[in-house]
């Protein structure tokens, strides 16, 4: 039958733990000096070791070996009962299944029963935080002073959830996170163990993926192994695990730098499209945003598990963030990480905490819009067509009437011009002041505007478009945008405007006959009917 590897090629002796060496080797010289303590507790993340070193010293204390130097020996009739999961003086507790107190006094009463085939019986419990505090209470003095023939061995994620009453009766030891290093080490040596291949670029995003964890590192490798001789590549290790590359990340963080929105979405859209998981993306921008941080603060002199190519680029990226910037950044992506995957678009958190990042002051409108097709443009009968070719004005007859009158219609017609009409060219030229204002009453609208453009007016309302659905959802959700924008451009053009944003894909402009003449002229066309 098979078997995961991480439970397959589990450490039958101290030498064998990966990373730990700190705990393995005081524990290994308890054994030899015999003075091995009664109650131990093993704190540190998942999967770096804690339940593996506790069967060690199980297996040590009851040892047939005559060295006890060489403890557990793994080779032993006990030893070989421990690896098999046969040895009866083992007892390993779930404490999250087993956290009332009627459990520990079960416990307290079977623990004065003799060892049935070893020296000693050793009590695993497992994720002890989860225990009631009566529960903890229920186990405060056999811990102190259980019989003779008993060892404890407590293990724990959550050190701070114990109570301080039974850490004073335990031996503490921290594990830590292992680095990529020691996870990649002991991944290709589990590739010849199992005899297949695996490329080195896919090994380290298996090891960057277990992020200091080794077991959930062999586990991501268990998904990946289809067969010996098997040959896994960077490709199907991304594909599988929803992984981006490390150079989608680091171009990400260029486009930020670059405050080039349509080429960071651009990346964003391109890796969900080759099936990157968008949280995993967000982790990943974290961790990478996280090694910058410390990059900029203390310098090329830190230690990154980085090669020195990677690394120098990553320093010259340090040196143009800005702190904040920085720091604002792993806020949002760590936040987009950490927000649920139900969404009906679950890729949202992800762009949003790309568009956050983008400066207040927008990049120029060509640098960032993709180009588009023109809006559709209809017109109400009968049906005016542009035509490349000039026409000449009508002529205009000459004014009628005493001089005075003349004078004084051309005053009035001058008041009547003094506010121009409102069309397309007129909210153009003023785009730009009217996103500068906008920013500085929300330091968020330039960076969404920068994705949108004015598209057409209709009476006194303008039109903006953006040109994916997303930005256009989230300018409708940003309360007051259309009225602080409206109140703006009004004050711009000095006549009453309001403001619409549409789907430039789903957009069609109609006018009149009346305006059509100013949209031609705009367009460099001539109007005329057929």
């Amino acid at each position: 039958m098979s078997q995961a590897l991480y439970r397959k090629w589990r450490p039958q002796t101290f030498a064998d733990v990966i990373g730990q060496e700190h705990i393995t080797r005081t524990l290994q010289n308890s054994v030899a000096a015999d003075r091995v303590g009664h109650a131990y507790l093993f704190c540190g993340p998942r999967g770096t070791g804690k339940t593996t070193s506790a069967r060690l010293l199980a297996k040590a204390v009851n040892c047939l070996h005559d060295d006890p130097a060489q403890r557990p020996c793994g080779h032993c009739r006990i030893c070989q009962s421990v690896a098999d999961g046969r040895f009866l003086d083992l007892i390993e507790i779930d404490a999250a299944s087993n956290t009332g107190v009627d459990d520990i006094r079960d416990l307290r009463d079977r623990i004065n029963f003799a060892p049935s085939d070893g020296r000693f019986k050793v009590y695993i419990i497992d994720e002890v935080h989860m225990l009631s505090t009566a529960a903890f209470n229920a186990l405060l003095k056999t811990l102190e002073e259980p019989p003779p023939h008993v060892k404890f061995v407590l293990a724990t994620t959550e050190e701070h959830k114990v109570p301080i009453t039974i850490k004073s009766r335990c031996q503490q030891f921290n594990f830590r996170l292992l680095t990529e290093t020691e996870i990649t080490a002991r991944l290709q040596w589990l590739a010849v163990q199992e005899d297949f291949t695996i490329e080195p670029e896919a090994l380290t995003m298996i090891a960057r993926q277990g992020a200091g964890s080794l077991r959930d590192a062999e586990s991501l490798l268990d998904q990946l192994v289809v067969s010996p001789g098997d040959v896994i590549t960077a490709e199907r290790t991304q594909s599988v695990l929803g992984v981006a590359s490390d150079t989608a990340v680091m171009e990400l963080v260029n486009a930020w730098l670059n405050r080039d929105g349509a080429a960071g979405l651009g990346l964003i859209h391109q890796a969900l499209g080759v099936g990157t998981d968008a949280r995993q993306f967000c982790r990943q921008m974290v961790a990478y945003l996280r090694q910058l941080l410390l990059l900029q603060a203390a310098g090329a002199e830190i230690v990154l598990e980085a090669t020195p190519e990677e690394k120098a680029a990553m320093l010259a990226q340090a040196q143009r963030a800005p702190r904040q910037g920085l720091i604002e950044a792993v806020k949002k992506f760590n936040d987009a990480a950490l927000t649920p995957a139900s969404s009906w678009q679950p890729q949202l958190p992800l762009e949003l905490a790309f568009i956050e990042m983008l400066p207040g002051e927008p990049a120029p409108a060509a640098a960032i819009m993709p180009p588009q097709a023109a809006p559709v443009i209809t017109a109400a009968a009968p049906t005016p067509v542009i035509q490349s070719a000039p026409v000449a004005p009508p002529p205009q007859p000459a004014p009628v009437g005493p001089p005075k009158a003349q004078e004084s219609k051309a005053k009035t017609d001058g008041a009547s011009t003094a506010v121009p009409t409102l069309t397309l060219a007129v909210i153009q030229s003023h785009w730009r002041e009217m996103v500068n204002r906008a920013g500085a009453e929300n330091k968020n609208m330039p960076a969404l505007l920068n994705m949108g453009k004015p598209l057409a007016v209709e009476g006194s309302t303008a039109v903006i478009g953006f040109d994916y659905p997303i930005f256009k959802m989230k300018f409708d959700d940003t309360r007051g945008a259309a009225q602080l924008l409206g109140a703006i451009l009004s004050d711009l053009t000095g006549q009453p405007c309001t403001i619409r944003a549409v789907n430039t894909s789903e957009y069609t402009v109609t006018v009149d006959k009346k305006d059509f003449e100013a949209l031609a002229h705009e367009l460099g066309g001539v109007v005329s009917e057929e």
